[in-house]
């Protein structure tokens, strides 16, 4: 795991030098590439080192992290055209790698918590260094606040662990047998709020909405992952007290994506649409996890890895209309059918996918949680009906509205789309499709 490691780390004095993101961007599409090809077992932990290893679950979300910030940097080319530091600002992409590398195969909880929590602050420097309007500030504020505030109960959480089993080394931990209901919250909570789970959803749309693209696909991509890995792992030290409680978590969950789905009927802005229905997926990945089973645990992987790629490239193609129009709403970016025809195809293949439809990994994950919930409790089924259909009527709405009708008579030029975005869009797009067609990698 090292040696991929300080592949990144020796990219930092590359990104330093005059205009070479290019060099920085090929490389860690190379090493994508290598790391793809290096995965020797399926299910048990593999290329263990003293502080790091990686299993099927890890493995999956640092290949994500690596794709998406790679992508990132294809996305933002006005930073390099208007020179606006773009140096600093693969440094800070590179940080952030660096930091989801750690996190995703960290063996100890402890060193895990660590990088979990330092990913916060690259991100939060593209909020402030590249975002949009002055109220970038706010929404850092409230990335920060919410995130720590949650996080600092789980480092209690961590000492107690240690104290118990004076390590904090993931395979050797087991049960921890509490029947506390403050400390499955407190274990929990963290993640739940970096997923987010309804109710603590509010930093979410105002980040994505102020971000800049690299900052909207990083986050959308990964560190809402981050939270669904953090459950996973954590679920071992605290299965027994989710036999009892998780029943909680899940209801107001699954309640929490309806919910989610009528307040994107409501949005006229498109980052702020692609944002809430990022809310609705992660609930079905949160009542995946919480359910505990085999099913539950790949098909919220295969969910989380096909809404990374997919919530990616729909926040891509809004900052593809909001780059030539300079504005995110609706009701300005309508018709883009007749200005933009070619990047319609695009508007659709990323649509349908977002409401699961095949081939896309999405639906492969949405089968596979529906089948993981239903076994849990059929009472549930309802709900989930209600989710699935509103993810697509949403969905729908976004799409037609954006693409069909009389475009807005303030228009009056807009140029057809580069061979950047397109290339951009098909590496979001054709993964995401790819993957749905090899299914036994997730399940068997």
């Amino acid at each position: 795991m090292l040696k991929y490691l300080f592949m990144i780390i020796f990219l930092i004095p590359i990104c330093l030098l005059g205009n070479c993101w290019w060099l920085v961007h090929s490389l860690i599409f190379l090493l994508s590439f290598i790391f793809m090809i290096s995965l020797y077992s399926y299910s048990d932990l593999s290329m263990i080192s003293y502080y790091f290893g990686v299993d099927f679950y890890s493995f999956m979300l640092i290949l994500l992290s690596l794709w998406i910030c790679c992508l990132m940097i294809t996305a933002s080319s006005s930073i390099y055209s208007s020179s606006y530091h773009p140096n600093f600002f693969v440094f800070v992409v590179l940080l952030l790698l660096i930091m989801l590398f750690c996190s995703f195969s960290s063996l100890n909880l402890f060193s895990f918590y660590i990088f979990f929590e330092s990913s916060l602050v690259p991100t939060l420097f593209l909020i402030l260094g590249w975002g949009y309007q002055p109220e970038r500030l706010q929404a850092g504020v409230y990335l920060m606040f919410y995130t720590l505030v949650a996080s600092l109960p789980l480092l209690l959480v961590l000492f107690s662990i240690n104290d118990v089993f004076n390590t904090l080394y993931y395979p050797l931990l087991i049960d921890f047998g509490s029947f506390y209901f403050l400390f499955y919250v407190f274990s929990i909570f963290a993640f739940l709020v970096k997923m987010p789970i309804f109710l603590f959803h509010l930093w979410l749309p105002k980040a994505h909405v102020e971000a800049p693209i690299s900052g909207s696909m990083i986050l959308a991509g990964i560190l809402l992952k981050l939270g669904g890995y953090g459950i996973f792992r954590m679920m071992k030290v605290i299965s027994c007290l989710g036999l009892s409680f998780n029943y909680f978590v899940l209801s107001l969950s699954l309640f929490g994506g309806v919910i989610i789905s009528f307040v994107c009927f409501r949005q006229v802005d498109l980052k702020s649409l692609i944002a809430y229905s990022s809310v609705a997926h992660m609930s079905l990945v949160i009542c995946g996890l919480m359910t505990m089973n085999w099913w539950g645990c790949m098909g919220s992987l295969s969910l989380m890895i096909g809404h990374g790629l997919c919530s990616s490239g729909l926040f891509c193609l809004s900052n593809i209309i909001y780059e030539r129009l300079g504005s995110r709403s609706l009701l300005i970016n309508k018709g883009m059918i007749n200005l933009m025809p070619s990047m319609t195809i695009w508007w659709f293949l990323l649509s349908s996918s977002n409401m699961a439809s095949p081939p896309s990994l999405n639906l492969l994950g949405e089968f596979s949680l529906l089948n993981s919930i239903i076994s849990w409790s059929s009472y549930m089924i309802l709900l989930l009906i209600f989710l699935s259909f509103f993810s697509a009527v949403y969905t729908l709405y976004m799409y037609s509205y954006s693409q069909h009708g009389l475009y807005y008579s303030g228009v009056y030029t807009c140029s057809l789309g580069y061979f950047r975005e397109y290339h951009l869009l098909f590496l979001h797009w054709f993964p995401l499709n790819l993957l749905c067609l090899k299914g036994e990698y997730f399940y068997f």
